[in-house]
This record gives C-alpha cells, sequence and structure tokens, in this order.
C-alpha cells in the first residue's frame, strides 16, 4: 500500500478539516483517497506570476542529483597545479572538451561531454560556513538554515516546522498536468548519523507535497538494489480493471447527482478535476511503465552504469520523459561512512578512483548524452551537487573530525557543482576559484542564489511568498537569480 500522509491539520474557513493522512491502496477507494490528494496540493497555490528575462519558465522538469557527503572539488573537477604537496592531487589532469578547463583523470568520460553544462567553480557559503553535514544539506535544499541544532552538533530529525524542500515548493506551485508523480525521491534518505530526512520533506507545507520515496530493499553497497523495485502501489489489483475503474467512476458520478446538498457543499473544492487525475493515475499505467527499467535496452542501462547511481539517473530521465515533475537522486552512501562515500576523511585516493569517480563518470555522461539526443535537455533542469566541497590541505581538521593523511575534511568555503539544461549556458565556466581551491575569485554563487534560480528557470519567481505552521509568510528563498547561468 503506498501511504501518502496528508496536510497538516488546519481548519478551512468553512470549517473543513483536513486529514492527517491518506492511505491509497489498490481498491476503488484508491481514486478518491488520490483525488484527496490533488485537492491538497491544489489548495491554497499561490497565483505565480509570469516572470521576464532569460531562462525563465525554459525547465519542464528537473534532475537534481545530490552528491550527499561531500566530494573534493580538487581530485574531480578543480585540480590545481604549482601548489604545495598537501593540497595537490593525487590524480593526474586531463584536457576536456573545453579548452583549457582540466578535470582530474577520474572523469574521462564526463569530460568528453563537459560542453553540454555549466560548471559552477565558486559555490561558496561565505561568509559562514557550514561544516555540518546536515546542517547544509538543509540549507541547500531549503534555502535556509535551521533552527534547532543538539549538543552533539547534529540537527534534531525532520519536524513539519522545517522549511520545505525545494522539490516541494515546485511542485506546489507548478502542479503536474500529467496523471504521474509529481515528485520522486531515490534511492535513499538523506542521512547523517541518525538524523534522517531533514531537508528532505515537505516541512510547512503538509506531507501532502513530500516526495514519493524510492528506497529499494538492501544496504548501501548492493549495487543491484534497483532491479528490486516494488510498485504494487501504483497499479491495480488483478481484479480491478480499468473497465471496472472507470464504471466505479460512473456510479460515484450518478450517486453524487443524486444528493445535491453534499454536491453543493463541496463544489467549490472541484472534485471531479482531482478524481479524474487520480484514476488517470491509476488507470493510465504510466506511472508503472516509468518504472520499468527492464524494459530499457541492455545496451543503454550498461552505458549508465548498472549500479544504484547508474541506474537512479536512467529512471530519473524515463520519470521526467513521463511527466515527472521532480526527480531527486541522492548519492546511494550515506555521509561520514567508508567505502563509496564522499565523506573522505581517509582512503581518499583508493575509494575516488576505484569506487565513487568511476559511478559518477559514467552516470553524468550517459544522463547529458541520452537527454540531450532525445532532445530533452532542453525542456530539463539538471543540477548536479553537494553539500560542500573538501578541505583544500590533506590531513587538515576542519570541522573536528580526524583525517588521514590521504583525507579531506570538509570544506564549504569553495566547491563546484554542474548545472545544465533548460535556460542555461552550454559549454560555460562560471566563476574561479583561487590557486588554492580554497577561495571564490570571482562569481560566488551562494546556495540560496542556486536555488533561487533553479526556481526561475522552472518559472516560479523566488520572492514568491509561502505560509509555515504559524501561517506567517515566508519567501521562497532569499537569494538573488544568478543571471550568469542564463543564456
Amino acid at each position: 500500500m503506498l501511504v501518502i500522509p496528508g496536510a497538516s491539520a488546519k481548519n478551512d474557513c468553512d470549517g473543513v478539516t483536513r486529514r492527517d493522512l491518506l492511505r491509497v491502496g489498490g481498491s476503488g477507494v484508491l481514486g478518491v483517497t488520490l483525488a484527496d490528494l490533488f485537492k491538497l496540493q491544489a489548495a491554497n497555490n499561490n497565483t505565480v506570476s509570469v516572470g521576464e528575462g532569460r531562462g525563465f519558465g525554459q525547465a519542464k522538469s528537473v534532475i537534481f542529483i545530490y552528491l550527499q557527503g561531500g566530494p573534493s572539488h580538487i581530485d574531480l573537477w578543480d585540480p590545481k597545479d604549482n601548489v604545495p604537496e598537501k593540497v595537490k592531487s593525487a590524480f593526474k589532469h586531463q584536457q576536456t572538451k573545453l579548452p583549457g578547463v582540466h578535470f582530474t583523470e577520474l572523469l574521462p568520460k564526463f569530460a568528453q561531454v563537459v560542453d553540454k553544462v555549466t560548471l559552477m567553480r565558486a559555490v561558496s557559503y561565505t561568509p559562514n560556513g557550514l561544516f555540518n553535514h546536515t546542517a547544509a544539506i538543509y540549507q541547500m535544499h531549503t534555502g535556509y538554515t535551521t533552527d534547532k541544532v543538539s549538543a552533539s552538533g547534529q540537527l534534531e530529525p525532520p519536524s513539519p516546522k522545517d522549511y520545505p524542500t525545494l522539490g516541494s515548493n515546485i511542485i506546489k506551485l507548478k502542479p503536474t498536468t500529467e496523471p504521474m508523480l509529481p515528485f520522486v525521491m531515490m534511492p535513499r534518505p538523506l542521512q547523517e548519523s541518525n538524523v534522517v530526512g531533514k531537508g528532505g520533506t515537505a516541512g510547512f507545507l503538509g506531507k501532502a507535497y513530500d516526495p514519493y520515496t524510492l528506497y529499494p530493499p538492501g544496504d548501501d553497497m548492493d549495487m543491484s538494489k534497483m532491479d528490486r523495485i516494488r510498485t504494487d502501489d501504483l497499479k491495480l489489483r488483478d481484479e480491478l480493471t480499468p473497465i471496472r475503474m472507470e464504471r466505479r467512476a460512473s456510479l460515484r458520478e450518478t450517486i453524487s447527482k443524486g444528493m445535491p446538498e453534499v454536491e453543493k457543499a463541496v463544489e467549490k473544492y472541484d472534485l471531479d478535476q482531482y478524481y479524474g487525475k487520480a484514476l488517470g493515475l491509476v488507470t493510465s499505467g504510466r506511472a508503472k511503465r516509468a518504472f520499468d527499467l527492464a524494459s530499457e535496452k541492455p545496451e543503454m542501462r550498461e552505458k549508465y552504469g548498472k549500479n544504484t547511481f547508474g541506474q537512479c539517473l536512467l529512471l530519473a530521465r524515463r520519470l521526467v520523459e513521463a511527466g515527472t515533475r521532480f526527480v531527486e537522486v541522492i548519492w546511494p552512501k550515506v555521509a561520514n561512512s567508508d567505502n563509496h562515500s564522499w565523506d573522505v576523511h581517509v582512503g581518499l585516493s583508493k575509494r575516488m578512483k576505484d569506487q565513487a569517480a568511476p559511478m559518477l563518470d559514467t552516470g553524468l555522461a550517459a544522463l547529458f548524452t541520452d537527454l540531450d539526443e532525445r532532445g530533452l535537455l532542453n525542456e530539463t533542469l539538471v543540477v548536479c551537487i553537494g553539500e560542500f566541497g573538501r578541505s583544500p590541505q590533506r590531513g587538515v581538521s576542519t570541522s573536528g573530525n580526524q583525517n588521514g593523511d590521504d583525507g579531506r575534511d570538509h570544506w564549504p568555503y569553495c566547491y563546484t557543482g554542474v548545472i545544465a539544461g533548460a535556460g542555461i549556458k552550454r559549454g560555460y565556466v562560471h566563476g574561479k576559484s583561487d590557486k588554492t581551491a580554497s577561495a571564490p575569485v570571482e562569481g560566488a554563487i551562494h546556495p540560496t542564489e542556486l536555488l533561487a534560480t533553479i526556481y526561475h528557470c522552472v518559472g516560479i519567481r523566488p520572492d514568491t511568498i509561502v505560509y509555515n505552521h504559524l501561517n506567517q509568510p515566508r519567501e521562497l528563498v532569499k537569494g538573488e537569480v544568478v543571471s550568469g547561468l542564463l543564456r
């Protein structure tokens, strides 16, 4: 059964109380309760004014690739020459397809498609660095800093009072027009230690705007877990054919017409519209088909990489193609951990070369090539970024962690991100880091400015007002659009 929590309890002006929980199953009730979900998502939506300027509203969908853990920019896509040995990357440099732009040897495939994207060389939390994973994750996703931090330095668990993650804001203000899941998050939640999901929920918007979470069974080292995707909650029971569902819809309409008092009481909610959307989602099979990775040619699956990350990116392409508005792919290894985690306090050279970088390189190259060849890159915004970079010097503590000689600590003051697609320049490098990749020299982009740019590309003004759990007005994000990224 698919469980979709509803909006926070709140009385509308006519006294109707929204349910705290919507349970969606495969029966005739499914259409009604899922319809309630669509109603909740449309209720109280702000009217988004049509903006002006380059790139506004160019993106129909967003793929947000979140490199949880904080990859080392110096060892991937911003290596430096003529620097002290402790700063220098252990990996050789290589020329990319863009003249004068170098990566390390870890990204040979992505280096050949970098002409399709923009590199943001100076993402920076300056002047206030956020060295804690979860604090930085929260700000990157919501545009706001957290209110409470526990004595251990960890953030408190997710709360209905949290600011909404960007995907939730987008699907509220730009509802999908297709019978398709609007927001999908995979293959695991955002996490640091025991704090799970912070920055990845709809917060005060209400649970109706939470993502559909696709977390297949298996641990983080299980590279075949995407082959075990279960979407039973998105299909009819065997005995419920689309014809029978349509008949039930007809019966409901007949009953409603015979109850004028009830019809009048709910007419402002336009239930037929929401019921139709819900029924369409179930009977069309659109979502179910989108999740069917087995229908892809084996060569395409190999092209993305037969691992969790690669198959998530392939599924992300299938979802936006089917009409999903926002897809978030989270790096499949939790922060502050070992193996292919980007949190390389120790063992950087081996872990990045043998585990993390090959997956990233293969997956990104395949995604950008595939989207471009299908014409989807013109209408899909793709962002690939972590919560911070890694310290310029190896073996030095910047966040209180112990670091080996072959390890780098957290570094929020300057790092690299990738943005591409609808409304964004191609083959462009925005900003510049200093000679040790420690600080921006020009073109610094704060996470709030990145979020503002994402909203702009989707067609939402960053200063749009939403109301928090206390019914207080809040801006989506307090940041300016980075016009230099737009074409």
